[in-house]
């Protein structure tokens, strides 16, 4: 809807320009104070309509900016120098801001190319007036172009080389992340699965001659698959948990959220949430897991989809914790190239689940996870049911090869 205005307003700058120029070249033009009158205020404004153009169409927004300066020109009389060369610094202050805004913000060709081209159209219409001074031929429009551009092409230079060094420094801290997980994965496994293995095989052997002998070593299969279980929880939600000093801060948790939506709201965001299913206690990793990912899809709405609200859905079903997070905003302008949707991505898949994102049909954005849920454990005493902890124990290993890969 905006680009409809912004259209409009540049292509009518050029005759907005002539106009008032023409009207405030007259005698008995009313000044707002004592050094500004409308015939200064009037061009300046419209000069500056082409500008809503500049970010995404700067060829054409330029275009625009020196047909209006050129059409400042044709309409100034060339008796009274004084506003000539008033209007004629307007046009160099204009022009160059607009080569400095696209230096900033594309590449060092364009800019280049763009800052030769509006160099020479300045030239010619400094010429074009009749005045042989510096400001209307080539010293002054040369040195401002040349300061403009270059101020322009440090922005940027410097904006690319922040950039760089924050992508190398998350490549090296997500590597160093992943050796120590690495690190603390093998220590904690490899000698448990070596026992694991070892009782397995004796207990198979004996199975039929010493029942007894088979009995202990599947108690002790099943003991040390606890500790370990145990273990690799508490190593994940340690790595989740560690704060300066080695204090490990409360980790948040879904029970956030209406914190999380209250200060979003502050940043011009309304996040509606919608809760489902039946809301009970998760476990810590799943828990925070869960928040991290609704904070980081809340995140990127209020940075890319220009929507003044979105939805985010907590469903809580037997199996399964269902997260989504919906706008009907523009999105990413390339939606999974952010370190933002990979770290989603990798925080469910360390938990076995699925997540998807992207845009959707009804228009917007949506980013969807889903979370497995632990089974429920038998109360001490009550036995399980007949295939219960086969199966229970089944789905362990897969769970942890999917969360190792």
């Amino acid at each position: 809807m905006r680009t409809v205005p912004a259209w409009t307003g540049a292509l009518a700058s050029p005759v907005l320009v002539y106009f008032t120029i023409a009207e405030g070249a007259k005698d008995g033009a009313p000044y707002l104070v004592a050094w500004l009158s409308t015939r200064h205020l009037l061009p300046a404004l419209a000069l500056a309509l082409p500008f809503a153009l500049l970010r995404r169409r700067p060829a054409a927004a330029l275009a625009l900016l020196l047909l209006g300066c050129a059409a400042a020109t044709v309409a100034i009389h060339g008796h009274d120098t004084a506003y000539l060369t008033d209007m004629r610094y307007l046009q160099i202050i204009a022009t160059d801001l607009a080569v400095a805004v696209v230096a900033a913000n594309r590449s060092r060709r364009l800019s280049a190319t763009a800052a030769v081209v509006a160099l020479f159209v300045q030239v010619l219409i400094g010429y074009a007036n009749g005045l042989h001074t510096p400001v209307f031929e080539f010293e002054i429009p040369t040195l401002a172009m040349a300061f403009a551009w270059t101020v322009g092409n440090s922005v940027r230079a410097r904006r690319e080389h922040a950039e760089a060094i924050r992508i190398r420094a998350a490549s090296q801290g997500a590597t160093e992340e992943r050796l120590r997980i690495a690190r603390e994965l093998h220590d904690m496994v490899a000698h448990s699965i070596g026992v694991i293995a070892i009782q397995a095989g004796m207990g198979r052997r004996v199975i039929d001659t010493q029942p007894g002998e088979a009995r202990d070593a599947l108690r002790a299969i099943e003991d040390t698959s606890r500790e370990t279980l145990a273990g690799l929880r508490r190593m994940l939600v340690g790595l989740r948990q560690d704060g300066p000093g080695g204090v490990a801060p409360p980790a948040p948790a879904l029970a956030d959220l209406e914190r999380l939506a209250a200060t979003t709201a502050g940043a011009g965001v309304h996040v509606e949430l919608d809760w489902r299913g039946d809301r009970r206690p998760l476990p810590g990793d799943i828990e925070l897991s869960a928040y991290r990912v609704v904070q980081e899809a809340v995140t990127n709405v209020v940075r890319h989809a220009a929507t003044p609200r979105c939805t985010v859905t907590v469903d809580y079903r037997a199996a399964e914790l269902r997260l989504e997070v919906a706008d009907e905003g523009r999105g990413c302008p390339q939606p999974g190239s952010g370190f933002g949707i990979i770290g989603m991505r990798e925080r469910v898949a360390l938990l076995g689940g699925e997540f998807t994102a992207g845009p959707h049909a009804g228009g917007g954005f949506r980013v969807v996870a889903r979370l497995p849920l632990p089974e429920p454990s038998s109360p001490v005493g009550v036995p399980a049911p007949p295939g219960a902890a086969s199966e229970h124990t089944a789905s362990v290993p897969s769970r942890i090869m999917r969360a190792e890969a």
